[in-house]
């Protein structure tokens, strides 16, 4: 769901590309559902394992698995870790709650992303802002 959810809400900032530890092999039903009944598009969503190739290529991993990150990755700098439940084999009330709760967290990162970019463009322009001059 995460990687629909970022390709929409925030391509500005994120190049969403989903894989897992211990990958399904399909995209379950019930993810596709709840993914399309909040118009988002299920289009090249799969359910694969992370490559060496996706790990270097990524500048954050967000992990899901419910593995802390400490134990799941060896090189854990770039993880971040989020305490999300796994629908999987749910019904479509929990479904829907879980989506809500990573688009939140989507948004979120993305709110972040967006700050630290305008912050790197300020200084990168000379128009840094500093202290509290405009309180």
């Amino acid at each position: 769901m995460a990687e629909s959810i970022a390709r929409r809400d925030a391509a500005d900032v994120i190049e969403a590309c989903s894989a897992g530890l211990s990958p399904l092999g399909f995209v379950p039903t019930l993810t596709m559902q709840t993914l399309t009944a909040n118009g988002y598009s299920i289009a090249s969503l799969d359910s694969r394992p992370i490559t060496r190739a996706v790990w270097d290529a990524a500048d954050i991993v967000i992990n899901m698995s419910g593995i802390a990150k400490q134990r799941a990755f060896t090189d854990y700098q770039k993880v971040e870790d989020w305490d999300v439940q796994d629908p999987y084999g749910a019904d479509p009330v929990l479904y829907q709650t879980i989506y809500e709760d990573i688009q939140r967290r989507v948004a979120h990162l993305a709110e972040r992303l967006r700050d630290a970019a305008a912050k790197i463009a300020a200084v990168k322009t000379g128009n840094e802002v500093v202290g509290d001059h405009g309180k």
